[in-house]
């Protein structure tokens, strides 16, 4: 937890622990673009560069704090961080005065591993299929996560595979 606010991650990961390729999402999910933006909406979200160059745009009613190492990278009018410190400090003062309580951190797989050991939730998507890809996540150690939520989706017109929504809270000793 940082300064009073829960910091949490959200993804899709497929069985073979695939999330992304050539800069996209390797799949079409609209079940899972509602679930983001449902647990996005009005909080901060903290993002390497090279997530938010491949953001269709900017998505309404979040903050986009950009993580990179690049000093002279220009965010578009959102806030830019050199260090994970520097990221978490801009968002929860953003929380703070917004009245949320949760950071969010939404990729790639490179600020996922950097933020692992700050992370208190996951909301996760499980793909239920192995696909082709150029980035990876995990594999979680589950031992260390408590399932506080699952709700199983079938492929449908919209949706390209079966997936899962879970969310994960960090077992505490």
């Amino acid at each position: 937890m940082f300064k009073g606010n829960i910091v949490s991650a959200i993804l899709a990961v497929s069985e073979n622990n695939v999330i992304g390729s050539d800069g996209d999402l390797p799949w079409r999910l609209s079940n899972d673009l509602k679930w983001f933006k449902k647990n996005t909406l009005n909080k901060p979200m903290i993002m390497g560069r090279k997530t938010f160059q491949s953001l269709p745009g900017i998505l309404p009613n979040r903050t986009h704090i950009i993580l990179t190492r690049d000093p002279s990278f220009q965010g578009e009018g959102n806030p830019v961080a050199t260090t994970m410190e520097q990221a978490l400090e801009i968002a929860a003062k953003d929380a703070n005065e917004k009245s949320v309580s949760e950071i969010m951190i939404i990729g790639g797989g490179e600020i996922y591993k950097l933020f692992a050991d700050q992370i208190d939730r996951y909301y996760l998507t499980r793909v239920h299929t192995e696909l082709d890809g150029d980035t990876f996540f995990g594999p979680l150690a589950e031992a260390s996560w408590r399932e506080t939520f699952q709700e199983v989706h079938r492929t449908s017109e919209r949706d390209d595979f079966p997936h899962t929504f879970r969310i994960l809270e960090r077992k505490t000793e």
